[in-house]
C-alpha cells in the first residue's frame, strides 16, 4: 500500500521495517504465553498454584515458546481461511473470559493474598496484598503513576516502558490490510473491521483500567501479573482467555508478516535474498514467507523476556504507522482528484497529529531504538533508491511535485524579470540526435540552471493521419535525454515544414515565466555528419549487454532506442529545409525577441559526456565581440557583443569549463591615424572590471584584413568579397586554432530571401575549418551597471 502511494522506496523500506516489527511482536506474544502457561503449571515456589509440573530456566522456557512457533507455523501452513475459522472460535472464548471477569468484580468478596519474589542470590522479597471490590479509596490510590521495580526484569517501569508494553496489544490495527489479499471485498471489510475492532478493544480496555483500580491495592497490581486469576470466580476462566488471545496475536502476527514479505519479494524491491518468498501454495498461502517468518520470530524468543523486547516491537510499529498517516498526508497535500477516501472524517489535521504523536512516542521510549530504526530506514531508502527499477505503480512526489510547481509557477511573474536576474533559457532544434549529441551535451553546460529544452518538428499533416505520430515518439526522447545525462524537457511537434514547427516551438515551449528565450540551431552547411551513437560507449552494444536485465526504460531499450532515430545524412540525401527557410527561422526568431546562436563544428568537441572528468583547466575561450562581417562597426559595446560576452562567462561558470581560460579578441586598426581604439581598449577593460568578467585582453591589428574591404560605404552582405572573407578566417585560424570554442558575432539576417543563399555563404566562409563555434545574435539586454 505505501510503495503504490509513496514509491518503492519507502514502500520496501517501511514494508521491511513493518515486517521486522511483526516478527518481534509474533515473538513477543508468544513469550507472553509461554509466561502464562508457567505461571500456572510452572515447577516454581513463586506460581500461583497450579499443577507444577513444567520446570523453569531460561532453557527451558526457550523450549516452550519453541513448541508454540511450532504450533502456529502449522496453522499457518495450512492456511488464512484455517487462521479465520481459528480466530472466531478464540474470539468467543475471549468474550467469555472477559464476562466472567466483569462478573468476578461484583461476585468475588475481598481478599487478601500473600506474594513471594526469589531476587538475585539467595533474597526473597515477600508482599502483602488485597482485593478490596469497588472502593473510592482504593480507586483515589491507583490514580498516581507511582512507577516502581518490574519483577520480572529487575528493572524500573516508567511512562514509556509501560506505554510499549501496552501499545503491543494494540497493534491488530493493521491485521485487515495485512491480509488484504485475502479478503473478498477488502475496500468494504478492512474499514468496517478496523473501525469496528478498535472501539471494541478501547471500550474493553477502559472498562477493565477502571475495574482493577477501583478493586485492586497498588501492590498486587505490581507484584502478580496474573492477579486476574485470584479474583475470578473460575481462574481457569481468565487462564483460558490468557492463552487464547496470546495464541491468537502470535498466529495474527505471522501471518500478516508473511504476507508482508510475500509482497515484498513480488516487488523485486530485495532481489535474490527473498526471491523464494515469492512461492506459494495451489490455494495461494506463501508458505515460504511463512517459513521465512518462522524463522526470525524463533531468532527473537531468544530474548527470554517479554518486556524486554516490547520497546523495540513498539518503535518499528509507531515507524510504520507514522509512514501509513505520512503515506495518506501526502496524497491529501497533492490534490490528487483519484484520492476519495471513505472515511469521511479523514483530513491532512489527523494525518498530521498521527506523524507527529508516533514520532514523538518513539523518542520518549526509546531514544536509541528510535535513532538506531530511523538510520536503518533511511540507509534502507537510500539503498532501494540506487537499487530498485523505476516502478509503474506511480509516485507521490510526482503529484507532489506538480502542485508545488503549478503554484511556484504562478508566482513567477514574467513583470517582475529583472537583467540582474537574466539566466539563458535554451530552445534546441535538434533534427537527428545521432548527429547532435556532443551539441545537446555542451549546451547542457551553456544553460546555466536555466530551462533547456529540445525541440523537434516531424513534417506532416494532421488531416491525413489516423492519429498524431508525435505521442508516440516522447518516451524515445526522454530516454535518450536519460542516457545523455543532460537536464533537458523534450518538446515535438507535427508541422507542414520546419520553420513553420520552429515558431510553433517558440510560441509554446514553456509555461508561464519558463519559456526559452534563445534559440540554438545546427549550422546549415555540406559537411558530412557523423554518428554519435557509434562512438559513444553508453549506445553500443557492450554497454548493452552490462545493463542489468530488470532494468526499467519505459519500454524503450537500447536496441529501439537506435532503430528510432534514422542514420545521418548523407552528402547526396535531400535536405529537410532550403536556406532561405533556414535563414527565416533565424529572422523569425529575431522578430519575436529570441537571441539566436549558430552552432558549427561541434562533432568535433570532447569531454562533454557525463562520465567525462575534463575539468577545464587546458580548454581555452576565445571571444570576438566585434562584428568582423560589418567592418565599418567599431562598436564593442552593443546589445549583441555584450550578449555574445554573458554567454561566454555563463560557460566558463560551468563545471567542465570552469577552469578553463577565456580570451577576448579586439581588432584595431594600428596604422590608422586615428588613435582611438586606445581609448576603445581601456574603455572595455573598465567594462569587463564592472561586469566582474576574468579574461586576457588580445589586441589584433586588422590592418591588412581591411586592405580585402574595398566597398566600404555599402552595406553587407554586397560588399563582401572573398579576398576579405579568406582574411577574416585567416585571421581567426591563426589567433584562435588552438581554442576549444570561439564565440563569435553574428550579423542580422538579411531582409530580403533573396540574400539568404548569400548570407550563409559570407558566415561559413568566415568560420571554415575553424573548430567548435558559436555564432550569437543577441536581442536581450543581459548586463546591468548600475544600482
Amino acid at each position: 500500500m505505501i510503495s503504490r502511494s509513496l514509491g518503492p522506496e519507502f514502500g520496501g523500506s517501511i514494508g521491511l521495517m513493518f515486517f521486522l516489527a511483526k516478527v518481534c511482536a509474533c515473538g513477543e506474544y508468544v513469550l507472553g504465553l509461554v509466561e502464562a502457561i508457567l505461571d500456572v503449571f510452572g515447577a516454581d515456589p513463586d506460581s500461583s498454584g497450579g499443577l507444577q509440573v513444567l520446570p523453569q530456566g531460561y532453557w527451558y522456557n526457550l523450549l516452550y515458546s519453541t513448541v508454540v512457533l511450532l504450533l502456529c507455523l502449522v496453522v499457518c501452513l495450512v492456511g488464512a481461511h484455517i487462521y479465520s475459522r481459528t480466530a472466531f472460535f478464540i474470539l468467543v472464548l475471549i468474550t467469555i473470559s472477559l464476562l466472567s471477569i466483569f462478573i468476578s468484580s461484583v461476585i468475588v468478596k475481598p481478599r487478601e493474598f500473600f506474594i513471594t519474589h526469589h531476587g538475585s542470590g539467595n533474597q526473597t522479597a515477600h508482599f502483602n496484598a488485597s482485593y478490596t471490590g469497588f472502593n473510592a479509596s482504593t480507586l483515589r490510590n491507583n490514580l498516581g503513576p507511582g512507577y516502581t521495580l518490574d519483577y520480572s526484569t529487575n528493572t524500573v517501569m516508567s511512562f514509556a516502558s509501560v506505554f510499549a508494553v501496552l501499545f503491543t496489544s494494540c497493534t491488530g490495527i493493521m491485521a485487515g490490510a495485512n491480509m488484504s489479499g485475502d479478503l473478498k471485498t477488502p475496500s468494504v471489510s478492512i474499514p468496517k473491521g478496523t473501525i469496528t475492532a478498535v472501539l471494541y478493544t478501547f471500550i474493553i480496555y477502559v472498562l477493565l483500567f477502571i475495574l482493577v483500580s477501583a478493586t485492586s491495592d497498588r501492590t498486587l497490581l505490581i507484584e502478580d501479573y496474573g492477579f486476574l486469576q485470584k479474583i475470578n470466580i473460575w481462574s481457569p476462566f481468565v487462564t483460558i482467555g490468557i492463552y487464547c488471545s496470546a495464541l491468537s496475536a502470535a498466529m495474527c502476527a505471522m501471518i500478516g508478516a508473511s504476507r508482508i514479505l510475500h509482497a515484498l519479494a513480488l516487488d523485486d524491491l530485495f532481489g535474490l535474498p527473498l526471491a523464494p518468498a515469492t512461492i506459494t501454495s495451489k490455494s495461494g498461502n506463501p508458505w515460504v514467507a511463512v517459513l521465512y517468518t518462522w524463522g526470525l520470530a524463533q531468532c527473537v524468543v531468544f530474548a527470554g523476556q517479554l518486556n524486554s523486547i516490547a520497546s523495540l516491537v513498539t518503535v518499528f510499529y509507531l515507524l510504520a504507522y507514522a509512514a501509513v498517516d505520512l503515506a495518506c498526508l501526502a496524497l491529501e497535500w497533492a490534490s490528487a482528484p483519484n484520492f476519495r477516501p471513505t472515511f469521511q472524517l479523514f483530513s491532512w489535521h489527523t494525518c498530521l497529529l498521527g506523524i507527529v504523536s508516533c514520532l514523538a512516542m518513539m523518542f520518549i521510549i526509546n531514544p536509541v531504538y528510535s535513532s538506531g530504526s530511523v538510520v536503518i530506514l533511511l540507509l534502507l531508502l537510500l539503498f532501494l533508491h540506487y537499487r530498485s527499477p523505476t516502478s509503474s505503480w506511480g509516485y507521490v512526489s510526482q503529484a507532489l511535485i506538480f502542485h508545488q510547481v503549478r503554484k511556484y509557477l504562478l508566482m513567477l511573474d514574467v513583470r517582475k524579470d529583472h537583467v540582474k536576474f537574466w539566466r539563458p533559457q535554451v530552445l534546441l532544434m535538434v533534427a537527428n540526435p545521432r548527429s547532435s549529441c556532443q551539441l545537446i551535451q555542451f549546451v547542457n553546460q551553456l544553460k546555466k540552471g536555466g530551462l533547456f529544452v529540445l525541440g523537434h518538428v516531424q513534417l506532416g499533416d494532421l488531416d491525413i493521419l489516423p492519429s498524431d505520430p508525435v505521442q508516440q515518439q516522447y518516451n524515445f526522447w526522454l530516454r535518450l535525454v536519460d542516457k545523455l545525462g543532460v537536464k533537458a524537457f523534450v518538446d515535438l511537434t507535427l508541422s507542414p515544414s520546419v520553420r513553420q514547427g520552429t515558431q510553433h516551438l517558440l510560441r509554446i515551449t514553456g509555461l508561464g515565466g519558463m519559456k526559452p528565450n534563445t534559440l540554438v540551431l545546427g549550422f546549415y552547411d555540406s559537411c558530412t555528419p557523423e554518428d554519435f551513437f557509434l562512438q559513444d560507449s553508453a549506445f553500443c552494444d557492450s554497454s548493452m549487454r552490462r545493463a542489468t536485465e530488470d532494468e526499467f526504460n519505459f519500454g524503450v531499450d537500447l536496441p529501439s532506442l537506435q532503430a528510432h532515430f534514422p542514420p545521418v545524412r548523407h552528402v547526396e540525401s535531400p535536405r529537410w529545409l532550403s536556406p532561405e527557410e533556414y535563414v527565416g527561422i533565424l529572422s523569425d526568431a529575431i522578430k519575436m525577441s529570441k537571441n539566436v546562436c549558430l552552432a558549427r563544428y561541434f562533432f568535433q568537441l570532447e569531454g562533454e559526456g557525463k562520465d567525462s572528468k575534463v575539468d577545464g583547466s587546458e580548454r581555452t575561450i576565445d571571444v570576438w565581440p566585434l562584428n568582423l562581417l560589418q567592418p565599418c562597426s567599431r562598436e564593442y559595446q552593443d546589445v549583441c557583443s555584450l550578449f555574445l560576452l554573458q554567454m561566454a562567462c555563463v560557460l566558463n561558470m560551468s563545471n567542465k569549463w570552469r577552469r578553463a581560460q577565456m580570451r577576448i579578441f579586439l581588432n584595431v586598426e594600428t596604422e590608422s591615424s586615428d588613435q582611438g581604439w586606445v581609448v576603445n581598449e581601456e574603455t572595455f577593460r573598465e567594462l569587463l572590471r564592472k561586469l566582474r568578467i576574468r579574461a586576457s585582453i588580445k589586441i589584433v591589428p586588422w590592418d591588412s584584413v581591411l586592405k580585402h574591404h574595398v566597398h566600404l560605404n555599402e552595406e553587407p552582405p554586397q560588399a563582401l568579397s572573398e579576398d576579405f572573407l579568406c582574411a577574416v578566417n585567416c585571421m581567426l585560424t591563426e589567433h584562435s586554432s588552438q581554442a576549444a570554442v570561439r564565440f563569435l558575432y553574428l550579423p542580422r539576417p538579411p531582409a530580403h530571401h533573396s540574400q539568404s543563399q548569400q548570407y550563409l555563404s559570407h558566415v561559413e566562409a568566415v568560420t571554415n575549418s575553424l573548430g567548435p563555434t558559436l555564432l550569437i545574435h543577441g536581442v536581450t539586454p543581459v548586463t546591468y551597471t548600475e544600482l
